[in-house]
């Protein structure tokens, strides 16, 4: 066969994760051998949401490439091994491993670097940049033994997010501005002003209007200790970031001869191509044709794609990019988007602030009244809108769109103001008209990408989608997730096939479905599997395709392609015995234990054809399925209760061992978790659960729609003082109306939320039958406790279930050549570097 051209891509940020998946959606990777050099340690994540870590969100959870799309393209991404030199006579790029790669192509992504102001003492211990999630992770570290004071060098958009993650870690925090206000690039001196007055008052120490002169550490090479400021003053302080903006990384190019521009930037035509044409530049190291160097991510998107283009023959150009912004800093929503500071001729402002709940909008309006740009400090509500009015006559006079509800504004303009060729979202270019001609957000999602960059437009995009007319499940159904629960049930419908052909929309009948409603359907199924008398098991026949990637093989699948295996164990006690055995097995097949939240031991590291014989000593023991992998119950934690704590009024572990036997393996539209807590001190945090249950001296309350993770939400108080058989009733009638009305993907805390009448109206149905459809539920639950069967059990004793669990389906005995690890704290963890080098499938062989 013929060789393949060669592309290679420097650089693995946002941007670089991006040309990927334009290249990926040309089918340029199947033509091409692709080589990614990334510097950092691990793949592209959401530089945008880095601050998010301090509030909760994991690197992982960061990330923003999936092991299995690298695997499925056959991309081949070295981590910690950036570019070192580039030989354009020759084609050849060297790494700093040695590893040397032959291009036809080459695709620079470097991105930019810190800006550090070349000040006295800014090499001292206890300074850092604010720009990678190592950054992060080292500035943590540091503030936890070292520091109580922080400050932050620059007041732009990174040194406020900065300043975020320093306060979040309990430092006193200081921001130090040259500029005579916070965001001078986006925002105008009023609304400086009013960023200012609510960031101040949240306990934050403003300096603007003054630099950095030097930083005084105790002795050569010593800690700080304090910051000299341009006015004489010396502010004391710990740790110090900079963040006073970015240059673009661009001294790779400069060293292989390509020009740049004068302030910096790899210079490229409005192909992003260099001046040497197997070259291109693309995100924050380019400068482009109008001479700007973009520091936004929306811009570097449209640079992959213009590239992409390129490389697949296609037409394709960027000229310029559109530099609005919306973000929220410390709490505080900023926007600024078009002319924002007026410098078109014969503009006029419009403008509204209120220093007393820290609003100030601005709108930049030209003199035909076309709206040229705006800023929005503290309510950004209508930012999407008025971006993509930008341009345009607005429908109502512009004092109208700053002023609040009840002070002259009229109604909030609707979707219909905009005309069809409105940009709604600026990261992936996606019109109005585009966006329209799809039926629900993960469908616009999936095939725009609109609402998957800042997110901004994300409510914009709701408000466009059908709201009265079709609210179906996905183009396949015009049915809602509730309303294909009830034609399943009404009707026994017992396949997806079936299902489609009978009531899905014209053009999709006979068709395979889509990645949206086939998981949906399958958990329909098997939630309703003995009263539809349906295959109740998620590996038998047609359900084995519709499940999730973790249901394929009853096991969670983890970043480096093994598996994690969680056997279930109710209220969390468990006996010596079993904790033996689960240690010989955690022993016998090297795998990394741990305690989880939820009160049972996780095992990973797994492959795929170990699980089987993994599991058949867990079953043997008398363990069964944790359901960690499903969409279903995963636990029921429970604090120790009246049988060994002073305070316990009730039994709080044989309840919640009952309530997990009870509802275990019920297949829901999300995963279900619950807690069972013996008083009202509440150690096991019923009030953080899908349903929960604190004791009292009476009975037990029952809380409802509660849920932890990036969005918290405290549960509400359905029905107090039960009995041991009222509380089960009214939880048995309470799941069975969730699974039955919720949407897919929706938790209980979203679908109280979102369902109308909220609280009361399920109060009034499961406690006050206001429906009459109390009996129907119970019984519905009371199928499913006579019918559960443990999945992994009833696997172990199907020799035909038992063929999936292969790395290769034409060499079954091979395991995973990827799947590697490397010893940590005497166990093992993944081997970041090598997992991530996706390598294309061995020649001949067939993953499974």
């Amino acid at each position: 066969m013929p060789t393949m051209p060669t592309l290679v891509l420097v650089g693995h940020g946002m941007v670089g994760q991006r040309f990927l998946e334009a290249l990926a959606e040309r089918g340029l990777t199947d033509t091409h051998r692709v080589v990614v050099l990334c510097e950092e340690p691990r793949p592209a994540y959401d530089r945008v949401r880095l601050t998010s870590y301090f509030s909760g969100r994991t690197p992982d959870e960061l990330s923003l490439t999936d092991a299995e799309f690298i695997a499925r393209h056959g991309i081949e991404l070295h981590l910690g091994d950036p570019a070192e030199h580039i030989d354009r006579a020759t084609r050849t790029v060297t790494a700093r491993s040695g590893l040397q790669v032959t291009y036809d192509a080459l695709v620079l992504a470097t991105g930019s670097y810190p800006f550090v102001p070349p000040v006295p003492g800014k090499d001292a211990t206890g300074c850092f940049v604010y720009r990678t999630i190592e950054d992060l992770l080292a500035i943590e570290e540091y503030a936890k033994e070292h520091a109580t004071t922080g400050a932050v060098v620059g007041g732009g958009l990174l040194g406020l997010e900065a300043a975020g993650a320093l306060r979040g870690l309990g430092l006193d925090t200081h921001v130090v501005e040259f500029a005579p206000r916070l965001m001078p690039v986006q925002v105008d001196e009023g609304g400086g002003a009013a960023l200012l007055r609510t960031i101040t008052g949240l306990g934050l120490s403003v300096h603007t209007g003054v630099g950095t002169q030097e930083i005084v550490a105790d002795g050569e090479g010593g800690a700080v200790r304090a910051m000299k400021l341009s006015d004489g003053s010396e502010l004391a302080t710990d740790l110090v970031v900079f963040s006073a903006g970015v240059r673009p990384r661009d001294q790779l190019a400069r060293d292989m001869g390509l020009a740049v521009g004068e302030r910096g930037g790899i210079a490229v035509d409005e192909r992003c191509r260099t001046s040497d044409p197997a070259v291109y530049a693309i995100g924050e190291c380019a400068q482009a044709v109008d001479g700007r160097v973009y520091g936004l991510v929306a811009p570097g998107y449209e640079m992959a794609q213009t590239v992409a283009a390129a490389l697949a023959s296609e037409d394709g150009q960027f000229t310029g990019a559109d530099l609005s912004t919306k973000l929220k800093l410390l709490g505080v929503d900023v926007a600024s988007f078009g002319d924002a500071h007026g410098a078109a001729d014969g503009c006029l402002d419009v403008v509204y602030s209120d220093s007393r709940s820290g609003t100030y909008k601005k709108l930049v309006v030209g003199p035909e009244g076309e709206l040229l740009g705006g800023i929005l400090v503290g309510d950004a509500d209508a930012y999407a809108t008025l971006r993509a009015l930008t341009g345009s006559v607005p429908p109502v006079a512009p004092e109208q769109l700053v002023l609040p509800a009840g002070a002259g504004a009229p109604v909030a303009l609707g979707p219909e103001a905009l005309p069809g060729d409105a940009v709604i979202c600026s990261c992936h270019n996606v019109t109005k008209e585009v966006i329209q001609a799809h039926a629900t957000l993960p469908e616009v999602k999936k095939c725009t990408k609109a609402g998957t960059g800042c997110g901004s437009c994300v409510k914009l995009i709701g408000r466009l989608l059908p709201q009265s007319g079709d609210k179906g499940l996905c183009g396949c159904f015009p049915h809602t997730r509730a309303e294909l629960y009830e034609i399943v049930r009404v009707k026994r419908i017992a396949s997806y096939a079936d299902l489609l052909d009978a009531h899905g929309r014209d053009g999709a009948r006979g068709g395979e479905g889509c990645e949206v409603c086939k998981p949906a359907v399958g958990s329909i199924i098997a939630s309703l599997a003995p009263t539809i008398g349906a295959e109740g098991h998620v590996l038998d026949g047609e359900q084995a395709a519709l499940q999730d990637t973790n249901d394929h093989f009853l096991a969670n699948l983890q970043k480096n392609g093994s598996y994690s295996v969680v056997p279930r164990i109710p209220g969390g006690e468990v006996t010596p015995e079993k904790l033996i055995v689960i240690g010989e097995v955690a022993r016998d097949f090297g795998l990394y234990t741990k305690i989880t939240g939820g009160q049972r031991i996780d095992l990973f590291g797994a492959r795929v054809e170990q699980l089987p014989l993994i599991w058949a000593r867990l079953v043997d023991a008398g363990f069964e399925s944790g359901h960690a992998y499903g969409k279903a119950l995963r636990t029921v934690k429970s604090c120790v209760g009246q049988t060994w704590c002073r305070y316990g009024v009730q039994d709080s572990v044989r309840m919640a061992i009952g309530l997990e036997l009870r509802y275990r393996g019920l297949r829901a539209p999300h995963k279900l978790k619950s807690a069972v807590s013996g008083c009202g001190r509440e150690c096991a945090e019923a009030q953080s659960k899908d349903f929960g249950v604190i004791a009292t001296a009476n009975g037990w309350n029952l809380y409802v729609g509660g849920n932890g993770g990036a969005t918290p939400r405290h549960a509400d108080l359905l029905a107090q003082d039960l009995s041991d058989t009222e509380l089960v009733r009214l939880i048995d009638r309470f799941l069975m109306f969730y699974i039955r009305t919720a949407d897919r993907l929706e938790r209980t805390a979203s679908w109280l939320e979102r369902i109308e009448g909220g609280l009361g109206h399920v109060r009034d149905v499961v406690v006050h039958d206001s429906l009459g459809l109390c009996d129907e539920l119970e019984a519905l639950m009371a199928d499913h406790v006579a019918h559960y069967r443990d999945e992994w059990a009833d696997t172990l004793d199907d020799p035909e279930r038992l063929e999936r669990f292969v790395s290769f389906v034409n060499a079954p005995d091979t395991p995973d050549p990827l799947v590697r690890f490397v010893p940590e704290r005497d166990q093992i963890k993944p081997d970041l570097p090598l997992l991530s080098i996706g390598s294309r499938p061995l020649e001949g062989s067939l993953t499974s």
